[in-house]
């Protein structure tokens, strides 16, 4: 299988040149087939088959790049440094860092320097958030594609590959899981506190006796980084993140075609999966296998949409060997391979479904047997549910009905309504993933499309949900159709998703006043992605009458044209 050429105009679209003010204003927000709904409210329309429309001034190296607009890359990049910077203050630290401990810059690690290091931080965060919503006004007025949109990103993503964990501690956790395996110890027996030392110091307080609950594929890859840095926990991290990173490249990889097969415009799909926040401060600054997952999920996807389903199954099965939530896109993948046998539609289901079930064994089994592990890691599943926070609605909803029972009744324990909000999320999850497998039988892009949907139910109904999660889902709904309100509300979501966790890894998910602040923020950025300056703070702007994004009607195509998308202009 040959992939796409990353620098192949026709994977990242590229932009006309001085395109004319009628062609820019005419430019569609959304890219979807016609009929097609839209996540965040209303119908899409087909997307026109033309190119992405953004200035081609600059030099040639810019132009190969795409004319990345300067003012965002340069702000995020910004933001990025200066959480590097405090992230060796403020992040997940080391208990005892063998570069600051005991060194003139000793004091960035404690009392005041600490607390300017987390300021710094923050300041990152606003920086690189700012500049996320600046680059999607570009991407939706199309002013510019894909390419510069993935140029961005990584000059955004670069610095962090470098910076202590990021808003968690959870490498520290695969260092020492990699650790145990590599020295005899079962993983999916003991925790890390079977095995003291440097590695098992660092780990959070919460996991020191907890088995490790992924599969082995992770196991190996721990083991391996491990077995490659000894007792350097420094080279271990940035190792860890490197060895990581190609899930990254798998999404980048396929996400160009799979965009285009379900119903996407590409460089807002980069603009959601990639240039992320999340995706830049949690998922690599914070070093998660999830990167893994969803790189393995999207190209498994892709694989098997392109005529071949058992390598699309055996791709999706590697993720499952990192994270058992990846195998709830199995099923639809076997209706992808059923689409293309003869007989009738059970028939083809019941033989698809048998002979992923083959490949799915041969493919676990090897992982296993790789790393040197045992099924264990089954039972050990069940330590992500130790994990209680609102951010599992089931959970959440328990809580809250038990605080305001607790008003009339104090006493009453808080345990059994989270386990009667859990079962009944859990019945809620089956019935969405039945009712979205039974619509997808069909198979296609669709069924890709419906394994997005369940992974992200799967994420927010479990009985644990913890930020990264969602990128399971995202990393597929990011490529279908959006509409404006939906990407706002995509906004809103992402920053709080990063900001529920202080930098050093503690969870803030229970600091309502801080909490209330960051959703006001939050607020403020996703309007602001829809309507420049919503506060009106620019000069003469009072005097003026507020800049609307407003629909308008694009003539209609050729007949031998796709019929042209709904657009959107800007009128002031």
């Amino acid at each position: 299988m040959k992939p796409p050429s990353s620098v192949d105009g026709s994977t990242l679209p590229e932009a006309l040149p001085d395109a004319a003010p009628a062609e820019r204003a005419s430019a569609s927000v959304v890219a979807p087939a016609e009929g097609v709904a839209a996540p965040g409210g209303g119908t899409a329309e087909r997307e026109p088959l033309a190119p992405e429309i953004a200035p081609a001034s600059g030099s040639a190296w810019r132009a190969r790049l795409g004319n990345p607009p300067r003012r965002p890359l340069l702000l995020g990049l910004a933001g990025s440094v200066m959480m590097v910077i405090g992230g060796y203050g403020a992040g997940g630290v080391l208990v005892r860092d063998p570069l600051l401990t005991n060194s003139p810059l000793g004091f960035w690690r404690y009392g005041h320097g600490r607390e300017l290091a987390t300021v710094l931080i923050y300041i990152g965060v606003a920086l690189m958030l700012w500049a996320w919503v600046q680059l999607g006004r570009d991407v939706l007025a199309r002013r510019v594609g894909g390419r510069a949109v993935l140029t961005i990103a990584m000059a955004w993503t670069v610095p962090v590959l470098f910076a202590p964990p990021l808003f968690t501690r959870d490498i520290f956790s695969y260092l020492a899981q990699g650790g145990l395996s590599l020295a005899g110890f079962d993983p999916y027996a003991v925790g890390p506190d079977a095995m003291p030392g440097i590695w098992t110091d660092n780990v959070h307080y919460f996991w020191q006796d907890t088995p490790a609950p992924y599969g082995p594929l992770f196991i190996l890859l721990a083991k391996a980084v491990a077995w490659a840095t000894g007792d350097n926990i420094i080279f271990g991290v940035v190792l860890m993140r490197l060895a990581l990173l190609p899930g990254l490249l798998l999404l980048v990889w396929a996400l160009p075609e799979l965009t285009r097969r379900l119903g996407g415009r590409v460089p807002v799909a980069l603009w959601i999966a990639v240039a992320n926040p999340v995706m830049v401060i949690h998922m690599i600054g914070g070093g998660h296998n999830d990167l893994l997952v969803v790189g393995l999920l999207a190209a498994g996807s892709l694989v098997a949409l392109r005529g071949k389903p058992a390598a699309g199954i055996a791709l999706v099965t590697g993720a499952m060997a990192v994270k058992a939530s990846a195998g709830v896109a199995l099923p639809f993948l076997v209706l992808v391979w059923a689409a293309r046998l003869p007989g009738t539609r059970t028939a083809r289901i019941v033989k698809a479904t048998a002979a992923g079930v083959g490949v799915f064994v041969v493919v676990f089994a090897a992982c296993t047997f790789a790393a040197g592990v045992s099924l264990g890691w089954l039972p050990a599943l069940s330590a992500p549910s130790m994990i209680v926070n609102w951010m599992s609605f089931p959970t959440g909803a328990g809580e809250f009905l038990h605080a305001l029972i607790g008003l009339a009744a104090p006493t009453v324990p808080k345990q059994p309504f989270i386990n009667v909000g859990r079962v009944i999320g859990a019945i809620v999850l089956v019935w969405i993933a039945v009712r979205q497998w039974l619509a997808a039988r069909d198979g296609g892009p669709d069924a890709v499309h419906r394994a997005g949907i369940v992974l992200l139910a799967v994420a927010v109904l479990s009985p644990a949900t913890l930020p990264w999660y969602v990128s399971w889902g995202m990393a597929i709904l990011a490529m279908v159709a959006w509409s404006p309100r939906g990407l706002a509300w995509v906004v809103f979501c992402s920053l709080m998703l990063v900001i529920v966790y202080y930098p050093n890894g503690e969870d803030a998910l229970y600091n309502w006043p801080y909490l209330a602040g960051c959703a006001l923020v939050a607020a403020l950025a996703a309007v602001s992605l829809l309507r420049p300056d919503p506060l009106r703070l620019a000069a003469g702007a009072r005097s003026r009458k507020p800049r609307e994004v407003v629909p308008i009607t694009v003539p209609a195509a050729p007949a031998a044209a796709v019929p042209a998308a709904g657009a959107e202009r800007r009128t002031g």
